[in-house]
């Protein structure tokens, strides 16, 4: 077998393989022997065709049915021998001009890159520091009661923070327009619900009341064809009602299954709640800045063919999430909608393959235990849900990836600079990327 290799552009290698006489002749005779016990000619009993008569009709075709067989035998074989390790599925072309008697093609792919880490400790990670105090414990309790409202009737005039219930016609250019009407709609005041003045509106309002709004739909409105225009709506307000919050006691704990130890046992279990939820905040804040670093560190060639087949992945487990959300999953969703996130995906799997490589990380099954134990927590069974994963190898698949991702974080902590900064914890929990440690 001779194999050459020629370098296309980028990743793209041709890869030419030629099969000498011997071993085409040996795989056709195979061929042929297995097309003569079950060939039928007439003249001849099944099985009984004498081999020469078997070679005059059937040859050309045994040798096309072997190329595919002989491609396949022979492929890894001749990677192995030119050290080429492929991304993704080859494309097979047969030579023109196959050697004397032989067999020849060409398999033209990509190779995976060659990832070569680069020097870290002159860059910079952002690591905050934060912890729940009293005050942040405080406002979470006030959402809870706010979750828990209820609505007490007045005979007042509407203020912030009621709830008014509306019946409502809108208007653009004396003619109704479609959504702009609704009955018996509750809504608070100063929630920003509604397009803006029409809450505004109606404060000072009684029940009985009718009041006509002048108003104008912001430009940016999601509904293109009311954006910016001007809107006339007739409300009658038939009720107001103003809030009601529950006490925090005992009976107020129970509501969120702490049934012993009251109000001091709920404030334990929230404060419990937040420091997990802070915890793993940070460190996904520290992780995306870590990512960010190793692909701004690390500029590597993404082969093509793996670029496609994570769009495709991603693709569709987003039509999956589509359809489990009771929406439908024939939506186009092209693939190149894809590609960026795809691209970076690869780029930062290559790298961190390298990392893990070139500095023997082995993965800490103590931690996946640990993150299994953390995760279970928020469960109302904690040892059921530990079960579950160390049980189903899938699941702690998952959790061990996360894991061996942290540990590379980890290692890149130790080879760049880490400056700590003070931060709250409304700000951390309230940002969804590394922005939360950028200086304000």
């Amino acid at each position: 077998m001779q194999v050459s290799v020629e370098s296309g552009e980028g990743l793209e290698r041709r890869m030419t393989v030629e099969l000498p006489a011997e071993i085409v002749n040996g795989a056709l005779e195979k061929r042929l022997k297995e097309i003569a016990r079950r060939a039928k000619i007439a003249g001849f009993r099944p099985g009984k065709v004498p081999l020469s008569v078997i070679r005059q009709r059937y040859t050309e075709q045994a040798r096309q049915e072997i190329f595919g067989d002989l491609v396949q035998s022979t492929y890894f074989e001749a990677l192995a021998k030119e050290k080429l390790q492929p991304a993704g599925e080859p494309s097979i072309e047969p030579l023109e001009a196959a050697p004397a008697e032989g067999i020849g093609y060409v398999a033209v792919f990509e190779v995976m890159p060659e990832v070569k880490l680069q020097d870290m400790s002159e860059k910079v990670i952002t690591r905050p520091q934060v912890e729940v105090t009293e005050s942040d414990l405080n406002a979470m309790l006030e959402k809870l009661r706010k979750q828990r409202t209820t609505w007490d009737e007045v005979s007042r005039e509407a203020r912030i923070g009621d709830q008014v219930t509306i019946d409502f016609k809108g208007f653009i250019q004396g003619e109704a327009f479609d959504g702009g009407s609704a009955d018996a709609v509750p809504l608070v005041l100063g929630s920003s619900s509604m397009i803006p003045g029409f809450e505004e509106g109606l404060l000072g309002v009684k029940a009985g009341e009718h009041r006509i709004l002048e108003l104008q739909f912001p430009e940016e409105y999601r509904a293109e064809h009311l954006a910016g225009k001007e809107a006339k709506f007739e409300v009658k307000v038939s009720k107001i009602a103003e809030p009601i919050l529950p006490e925090i006691d005992e009976e107020f704990a129970k509501v969120f299954g702490v049934k012993e130890g009251g109000v001091d046992a709920l404030n334990k279990e929230i404060r419990g709640n937040m420091e997990r939820e802070l915890q793993e905040k940070v460190r996904n804040l520290v992780k995306e800045q870590v990512m960010d670093l190793l692909l701004e560190a690390n500029d590597v060639t993404v082969p093509k063919a793996l670029i496609n087949q994570e769009a495709a992945t991603l693709q569709q487990q987003t039509k999956q999430n589509l359809a489990n959300s009771g929406q439908s999953s024939s939506i186009d969703l092209p693939l190149s909608l894809f590609e960026n996130q795809a691209k970076r995906r690869v780029a930062l799997g290559l790298i961190i393959g390298e990392v893990i490589r070139e500095n023997n990380i082995v993965l800490d099954k103590d931690r996946v235990r640990a993150r299994v134990e953390a995760f279970a927590q928020s469960y109302e069974d904690p040892q059921e849900v530990i079960d579950f994963y160390l049980k189903d190898k899938k699941q702690l698949a998952s959790v061990e990836n996360v894991v061996l991702e942290d540990q590379v974080v980890d290692w890149v902590i130790e080879q760049v600079k880490v400056e700590e900064k003070k931060r709250g914890f409304e700000e951390i929990m309230n940002n969804s990327a590394s922005g939360a440690e950028t200086d304000s």
